[in-house]
């Protein structure tokens, strides 16, 4: 679970190559901005530098369990601001990551409340 925790770090400290290093060589992650998801450690590499470029995405996780299968899921309070510093939104979202070994192999996001 501790990889799970230097993904946060990482994306804080806005270091593409260190988060990178925390995923799988194949790992499946969401593109939310686009609606689709990216493939490959240089795929998400390449996708957090293109937005710290325009964004200031800041990720606190708030709370962290592990599911009966493994997979870890995080409670995130996201805060989204441009360039200048203006806020352009937030939210409270899922995160759940499935782990390779000492690796996150995929990370998928959903509605915290989830269906009703």
């Amino acid at each position: 679970m501790d990889v799970v925790a230097q993904v946060y770090e990482a994306v804080d400290a806005r270091d593409a190559d260190r988060l990178a290093a925390l995923l799988a060589p194949d790992v499946d992650w969401p593109e939310p901005m686009g609606g689709g998801r990216l493939r490959g450690r240089d795929a998400v590499r390449r996708h957090w530098q293109d937005q710290w470029a325009v964004l200031d995405v800041t990720m606190a996780p708030r709370r962290t369990r592990v599911l009966p299968d493994g997979r870890v899921e995080v409670l995130v309070e996201v805060v989204v601001r441009d360039a200048d510093g203006d806020l352009l939104g937030g939210a409270t979202v899922l995160h759940t990551h499935t782990l390779a070994g000492d690796r996150v192999a995929r990370m998928d996001v959903g509605d915290p409340l989830g269906p009703l």
